[in-house]
């Protein structure tokens, strides 16, 4: 049991780190990342909060590769709502004010992706399950036989198309941040000595079995 919680810190404090990241690149105010390029197009489109929209798209996203078959943890609900949230609060308080300089803005932005980058350590080292949108890659990738890399760059230039056309800001930061995430988050894990496709992640019915047979035990001894 002290094992699980641990793992709950881990993916609790990731996803806090992740919201941080994400609110940090909108405040940039350079261009939003591909993702947030479309919650905010559709935020501005419905009138809703983009952390709330952020939520929205999780679940969707979730309900999609669910059908497809791809594995739910607790990680996948728990990254579809608190980050959704914790933005939502982040934007509101206005501890992130928005930037207007675009130097400052890059710096910034690359604070934003390094902080996302760690996020992601935290978040998936805890093996409860991956997010939605990182699902919806593996699905594609599974369905069409192309590579991860390839999905997740078709998935996010068409993202950022519509979300541009539902209003949502694209700007150099879009590109630079699309470019950036990757070496941020291989730079990270390189030196955290971290490798994902190491992780065995178990998905709801499992972590139900293990607190199961962690209750059963308890009640025996």
């Amino acid at each position: 049991m002290k094992k699980t919680i641990v793992r709950l810190s881990r993916l609790l404090f990731g996803l806090f780190l992740y919201a941080v990241g994400i609110v940090l690149t909108i405040q940039a105010h350079i261009g939003y990342s591909p993702w947030d390029v479309f919650h905010a197009g559709m935020s501005t489109l419905l009138s809703m909060k983009i952390g709330t929209m952020t939520i929205l798209v999780g679940l969707l996203v979730g309900i999609i590769v669910l059908i497809g078959g791809e594995k739910i943890g607790i990680g996948t609900i728990s990254n579809m709502v608190i980050i959704g949230l914790i933005i939502n609060v982040l934007l509101d308080t206005g501890i992130f004010p928005q930037l207007t300089n675009s130097v400052a803005g890059g710096v910034q932005m690359v604070a934003g992706l390094f902080c996302i980058a760690f996020a992601s350590y935290f978040y998936i080292s805890s093996g409860f399950g991956a997010g939605p949108r990182d699902s919806l890659m593996v699905f594609l990738s599974r369905k069409t036989g192309l590579s991860s890399g390839t999905c997740r760059g078709i998935i996010e230039i068409s993202v950022t198309i519509i979300g541009y056309f539902m209003g949502g800001l694209l700007g150099w930061g879009t590109i630079f941040s699309a470019i950036l995430v990757g070496f941020c988050v291989q730079i990270t894990f390189n030196i955290l000595h971290f490798d994902p496709a190491k992780v065995e992640h178990e998905d709801i019915a499992q972590s139900f079995m293990n607190m199961k047979r962690y209750l059963l035990k308890q009640k025996a001894s």
